[in-house]
């Protein structure tokens, strides 16, 4: 059985991911896919990690677990879709960076079905924004710092932290800026649907960029043309965005204390250095637009 954790990270999917794949459900049961709501697993892998506290299940406590948290019989694969199985977002900055326990995160959630195939999904984005959007859910900008300089939010340390957990778990990492051009394929990767199964909300991310009137016009260009590849398909989405982009769809405002225009671009330049490490760093496979 492979266990798929889908880890976020706050402030990105917007449980996106997870309502994609519920529209497919009934595609993914017929093929041995079951994607188990947030509602199922929270409370339950919480007690579990704390009372094994870093050590594997037993085959009793695994069974338990998967009693309550499936409905289907004997899946082939299991996803589960939450920022929270990273923790709290208080959580996502300490000290030392971005995401100090997601080591020993990683580790446990793998020691909850150790017998299974894990494999661990997750999307990194800018800091400077990243901030941003997890500063109103922590109390604040200082309190979510909890004195780490900007300089030290480097994902390639995080990730690299990740990877050395999974030791040897499939790792699956992209980009929260690329979303819009690899969505379809980002689902089917999570969900293991083939290339050839039908599609609903494979056009989301797209919809928020152009709006209706703009996905009409998406829509006509890919209507009639059966078998577009990949790059085709990308090809396509990159000429109707840079036609019908909303006014503002991509603007990202800054707000922080004490960040200048400097500073952002500077942690801006870092976010880029460590995605072209961490997209061949070896354990890591790294989505491209």
């Amino acid at each position: 059985m492979q266990m798929v954790f889908h880890l976020g990270v706050h402030g990105t999917d917007g449980d996106r991911l997870l309502k994609t794949l519920l529209n497919n459900r009934a595609w993914l049961l017929q093929n041995a896919t079951e994607v188990v709501p947030p509602a199922r697993h929270r409370g339950l892998f919480e007690e579990a990690m704390m009372a094994l506290n870093g050590g594997p299940a037993t085959p009793e406590m695994q069974h338990i677990m998967m009693d309550a948290m499936l409905e289907s019989e004997a899946p082939h694969r299991v996803v589960m879709s939450s920022p929270s199985l990273l923790g709290t977002p208080s959580r996502a900055v300490g000290p030392q960076g971005l995401y100090p326990q997601i080591g020993a995160r990683v580790a446990a959630l793998a020691n909850l079905f150790p017998q299974t195939q894990s494999e661990f999904f997750l999307a990194i984005r800018n800091p400077a924004v990243l901030l941003t959007k997890l500063a109103p859910q922590i109390g604040g900008y200082e309190a979510m710092m909890q004195g780490c300089p900007p300089q030290a939010l480097r994902w390639r340390d995080t990730i690299r932290r990740l990877v050395s957990a999974a030791q040897g778990r499939r790792v699956v990492i992209w980009c929260h800026e690329d979303v819009p051009m690899i969505w379809p394929e980002l689902i089917r990767l999570t969900g293991d649907m083939s290339p050839d199964a039908p599609l609903s909300g494979g056009l989301l991310y797209m919809h928020e960029l152009l709006g209706d009137a703009g996905l009409a016009k998406l829509r006509a260009a890919l209507g009639g043309r059966d078998q577009l590849t990949i790059a085709q398909r990308r090809r396509i989405h990159a000429e109707i965005l840079q036609q019908h982009l909303l006014p503002d769809a991509l603007d990202e405002d800054i707000n922080l204390p004490g960040w200048t225009q400097d500073l952002v671009d500077e942690v801006t330049d870092n976010y880029r250095a460590d995605v072209a490490e961490i997209a061949v760093l070896p354990g890591v496979e790294f989505i491209l637009p």
